[in-house]
């Protein structure tokens, strides 16, 4: 065998793993966008709700970046993601879910960032990981103030 073969091979396998954790980045994005909604029409005061629709923002801007990501892997438009997740209808429940999820997503969005060989990939999931080690503080500090 080639060793051309074995590197395309590897370099196709790679990037069908990237396309999968592009497609799980933006399914997570697109129902923090639609809970985020609801958490914002929940907050107690107008400063938490406009502090919740600037994060909000932030995971638009995340959806955008990754769907042109995944444009650009496979030279199609990513079908839209469907709600895969509840939110809760209580503002101090939707708090902590919002923070665990932000967690999971920063340790996650540092892994895909490790794995990728593209530069501009791996700053977007960089910067993305960023973003939501800050939104988790902004929730850590609405869920201690509220409860």
């Amino acid at each position: 065998m080639y060793p051309y073969t074995n590197y395309h091979d590897a370099l196709y396998r790679q990037n069908n793993k990237l396309i999968r954790e592009v497609e799980k980045a933006m399914s997570g994005e697109f129902n923090a966008i639609n809970c985020y909604s609801k958490l914002a029409e929940l907050a107690h005061n107008e400063k938490e709700k406009s502090q919740i629709l600037e994060i909000r923002q932030d995971e638009i801007r995340h959806y955008q970046q990754f769907e042109q990501i995944y444009t650009k892997l496979t030279r199609r438009k990513p079908q839209q993601p469907k709600l895969s997740e509840e939110c809760p209808n209580v503002y101090l429940d939707g708090l902590e879910s919002a923070l665990e999820d932000e967690q999971k997503t920063v340790d996650f969005y540092h892994e895909v960032a490790d794995g990728a060989s593209d530069r501009s990939i791996k700053e977007a999931f960089r910067r993305a990981a960023a973003d939501e080690q800050n939104h988790a503080v902004w929730f850590l500090y609405f869920f201690t103030k509220n409860k």
